[in-house]
């Protein structure tokens, strides 16, 4: 591992899936996080020579390695940086020019929340993006009522999640731990409530808690509430993570316009 907790993806069948899986065509952008080596970088190259590919490592040790393996590759730009600073600047970049693109990488795991919390803030969200990451937190991503949690709530809500692939820990050097799982992202097309990202907070806070308790913290008639619950075809005394991504929009709009 490298000191910034990379695990390099080796095995050829699951690097040639997860570049498939990108669904790229001629001219599209791919903005690649966390190259390493470039295995993966070479495997997109392999397949379109007519993809821009902008691969952004933020290891200052694997610059040369990449400048020097692509070299001759005109349609691919190594960047250095830290993507979780650098990637809203290099969307809205002019001398990129990118208008629609797509995301891909191996994510080193403690990193993960704090990615998928920049990519839902983008004003300019990808049009597809396929990442492999820890497979614990790719099921907390996916989970679905009753298994709904923070996580998954935070990311549903602005993208249809979708579990690829499982990717044992030995398909990697040096292997971590745990297992990963490479999942897809497409985007919705709906803006979310204003205020949604604090409602859910507010929401999960104490996830062991009924929801009428929860969110009696926001303020107003106890009554009220529960009687909007139950407009809303929610048991007042049932739990956070038994509802649905839409339910919960439902609600965050509710309680925004009350403001």
């Amino acid at each position: 591992m490298t000191r910034l907790g990379q695990h390099f993806l080796i095995h050829q069948p699951t690097l040639q899936s997860i570049a498939a899986s990108v669904e790229a065509q001629t001219g599209d952008t791919i903005i690649e996080i966390g190259p390493g080596h470039g295995e993966l970088t070479r495997e997109l190259g392999i397949r379109n020579e007519e993809l821009r590919i902008i691969a952004i490592e933020k290891d200052e040790g694997f610059i040369d390695l990449l400048k020097g393996t692509f070299k001759d590759k005109k349609n691919i730009s190594i960047v250095h940086g830290d993507a979780l600073t650098l990637l809203p600047s290099i969307i809205h970049n002019s001398t990129f020019r990118i208008r629609d693109y797509k995301l891909v990488g191996n994510i080193p795991y403690y990193i993960t929340g704090h990615l998928f919390r920049t990519i839902g803030e983008l004003s300019k969200k990808p049009s597809r993006a396929i990442f492999l990451i820890q497979r614990e937190v790719a099921e907390r991503m996916i989970a679905a009522p009753p298994r709904m949690n923070l996580f998954g709530a935070s990311i549903q809500a602005w993208a249809e999640a979708k579990i690829i692939a499982r990717v044992p820990h030995g398909y990697f050097r040096p292997p971590p731990q745990v297992d990963s799982s490479a999942i897809v992202l497409v985007p919705r097309g709906n803006p979310l409530p204003a205020g949604y990202y604090a409602f859910i907070r507010t929401l999960f806070k104490q996830p062991r808690k009924t929801i009428f308790n929860n969110l009696r913290s926001i303020g107003g008639s106890s009554e009220a509430l529960k009687k909007k619950l139950i407009s809303w075809e929610v048991d007042p005394n049932s739990r956070p993570q038994d509802l649905s991504i839409d339910q919960m929009k439902e609600m965050a709009k509710f309680f925004s316009d009350c403001r």
